[in-house]
Order: structure tokens, then C-alpha cells, then sequence
């Protein structure tokens, strides 16, 4: 059984977590995030998190909220506890785009009536119209490298 190098797992959520930082994630839930990611059953409970992550209960809430909310981590209760386990969904990128997918129907539908309410003729109207297009052509694609996903996920050799 392989030993595994807990300095070097500290060093990836830590820089994996500053990348999602940037792209906009808060500090605290990219780290429970990405510890969760590191993680062999890809669950921990608070405590684990917290010990892993030297942060506080609190702390660990709040990340665990906004994960929760964004539908990238779910909570399950312990069978025979009455502790909670944060899991991180099968499938995790693939739902977590297809979400976003959800998120761009209700965009385009917005930001159409939006068009139309300023006039597509003027320069607001117009602007709208394009990001409205936009988002119409990033959602036929992501469907479409969705769908490519699937097929070449089903190539390889994952469990």
C-alpha cells in the first residue's frame, strides 16, 4: 500500500486553490474543495476538514454553505451518527457545466426580453441582443463537448 506524501497533498489544494480563488470561488470554500478533491472516497466530516485544513468549525460551515449552493458538494449524515459527511458529486464537472447550462437558458431568456425591451436598433439593445446570442451559441457548444465528453469518458479507463 502505497504512503501518501501529506505534504505534497497540502501543496496541491493549496495551489488548486488559489487557482479557483482567482477564477472567482471564495478563499476558504476552494479549500475544502479542493482537500475534498484530494480525498481517496472524496467525503470528509468537519472535523476531518478542519484538522486537514487547520481551520475552524466555522469556517468549514461556511465553505460546506456556499459548496452546498452552488451544487457542487452535497451532505450526507453518517449512518449511525449524527455526524455529516460532505461528498462531492459523481460526475462533479460534468453536472457542475451542465448546471451552468441551466444558468445560460435563464441568462439568454433575460437578456432577450431585455433586447427587446430597450429596442434591438439601439446601441443597449444591440448589445444585449449580441451577449444574448453569445451565450445562445457557449450553451449549443458546451451541450455538443458534453455530449463528446461522455463518449470519450467511456474510452477510458476510469472506474
Amino acid at each position: 500500500m502505497d504512503v501518501r506524501d501529506e505534504e505534497a497533498v497540502s501543496r496541491f489544494v493549496e495551489r488548486f486553490a488559489a487557482q479557483l480563488t482567482e477564477a472567482g470561488m471564495q478563499r476558504m470554500a476552494s479549500r475544502v474543495f479542493a482537500r475534498l478533491l484530494a480525498s481517496d472516497g472524496g467525503s470528509m466530516t468537519s472535523a476531518e476538514l478542519g484538522e486537514a485544513l487547520q481551520i475552524s468549525p466555522a469556517a468549514v460551515s461556511g465553505a460546506v454553505a456556499y459548496l452546498t449552493q452552488v451544487n457542487m458538494v452535497s451532505r450526507e449524515r453518517e449512518p449511525g451518527s449524527r455526524r455529516d459527511r460532505y461528498v462531492l458529486h459523481n460526475e462533479l464537472w460534468y453536472e457542475t457545466f451542465t448546471r451552468r447550462d441551466q444558468v445560460l437558458t435563464l441568462w439568454g431568456k433575460t437578456l432577450r426580453e431585455g433586447a427587446a425591451g430597450l429596442g434591438e436598433d439601439s446601441p443597449a439593445g444591440a448589445r444585449i441582443a449580441e451577449t444574448a446570442a453569445f451565450f445562445e451559441f457557449l450553451q449549443g457548444e458546451m451541450l455538443a463537448m458534453m455530449d463528446r465528453w461522455r463518449a470519450h469518458r467511456a474510452t477510458l479507463d476510469l472506474p
